[in-house]
């Protein structure tokens, strides 16, 4: 008699456990699915329907990117002025003149030099290809040119 009374015990006990495991596990899945009405069939396709929107919008982030990488490669993105005095000595102009150097990250641009004395003004453009230009560059023009060289982020 006393082996029944713990065999049925211990019978609902288990089924106790199992009861409140059930409950536990129908709470989870209540939260998973959202909703009371919804079932894991509508969950997934949701969810696969939410994955494609993001997986498009993560192509066309790329794709925007890499526009916007090309666009920035030909932005300036070196620039340097030097300023100099190219009449050293004899008194005329002063540190007016100048050398500036604009770059892009692939060593394409322009440099302007202008020269200054009191009574005449000049001022020069000379292309820059690949970091060097086909016209004689002045020594200014080649500080202004290495210093914006090393500036490009």
């Amino acid at each position: 008699m006393n082996f029944e009374i713990y065999t049925i015990v211990g019978v609902a006990l288990i089924i106790l456990l199992l009861l409140v495991w059930i409950i536990r596990l129908e709470i989870k899945l209540k939260k998973l699915l959202g909703s009371k009405n919804g079932s894991m069939d509508d969950v997934i396709s949701t969810l696969r329907k939410d994955t494609d929107i993001l997986k498009k919008y993560a192509q066309k982030t790329v794709e925007e990117l890499d526009i916007v990488d090309k666009k920035l490669k030909k932005t300036v993105s070196g620039n340097q002025t030097v300023r100099f005095n190219p009449f050293k000595g004899d008194g005329s102009g002063s540190n007016q003149s100048f050398a500036t150097a604009l770059v892009n990250k692939e060593g394409d641009g322009v440099i302007i030099s202008s020269i200054y004395s009191r009574d005449h003004l000049s001022v020069f453009s000379k292309p820059v290809k690949n970091m060097s230009s086909e016209y004689e560059l002045t020594p200014e023009e080649k500080t202004a040119l290495q210093k914006a060289k090393e500036s490009i982020v």
